[in-house]
């Protein structure tokens, strides 16, 4: 949700996104994942609610850092000199972490969900998205094509995603009809009005979920 949508587009290509559109939609697309940008004020930042921040693993951090600082990015020390955080536009949190191994400058790494049960949300994207488990560190994790779930444990109840500045999260499948009525039988109740076309592209279909801790997310057939 982007009080500015030049701004935020302005942010994620610092960051070494590419601006894309499919019709009307405006994206921003990285290895691993799009950003899609929607003109419309959040309720809050990133912080508090489920989804804390974003991560994404950059080659050489310190090819990168002067390039931020020059453009005026809020730059947060990380625990180590190859991590950091960054605050966009609306207040969106963003990790980074220097992982030399990666193909590219840039690439999508995780989402952190603060939850009270991290194996219990574990549990859950494994078993409605095929997710891999695993552990990063001290971490919980639920690993899926384009990257991990960081599932932190946090006793208080965080706010949903839903109108805050990282509205939902979104995955693409390929066959959208056979996906929603999976997630049906396994009692995943899809929001009103159900599958539709996207207004502002017309190959695109979409519906909406809930995770129980309050992740909005948004299954695509269409996005790229």
């Amino acid at each position: 949700n982007a009080a500015d949508i030049e701004a935020q587009k302005k942010f994620w290509s610092q960051l070494g996104g590419v601006p894309v559109k499919n019709e009307k939609l405006e994206m921003v697309r990285f290895p691993g994942i799009y950003v899609v940008l929607r003109k419309q004020d959040a309720t809050g930042p990133t912080v508090g609610s489920v989804v804390n921040h974003v991560g994404f693993h950059v080659k050489d951090i310190n090819e990168w850092v002067p390039k931020w600082k020059a453009a005026g990015l809020a730059i947060e020390a990380g625990n180590s000199p190859q991590q950091m955080f960054l605050t966009g536009p609306d207040n969106v949190r963003v990790e980074i972490i220097e992982n030399k191994a990666i193909a590219t400058p840039v690439a999508m790494h995780h989402i952190h969900l603060f939850v009270p049960d991290p194996l219990a949300a574990q549990a859950w994207y494994a078993k409605h998205f095929g997710a891999v488990v695993g552990k990063r560190g001290r971490f919980d994790t639920a690993t899926v094509p384009g990257g991990e779930f960081t599932l932190a444990k946090e006793e208080k109840p965080q706010a949903s995603t839903k109108g805050r500045s990282v509205d939902h999260i979104g995955f693409e499948v390929k066959d959208i009809d056979a996906f929603a009525k999976k997630l049906q039988a396994d009692g995943v109740q899809i929001e009103a009005p159900g599958m539709r076309t996207s207004p502002n592209a017309s190959r695109l279909h979409l519906f909406y979920i809930m995770d129980p801790w309050g992740t909005y997310i948004e299954i695509t057939n269409g996005l790229p």
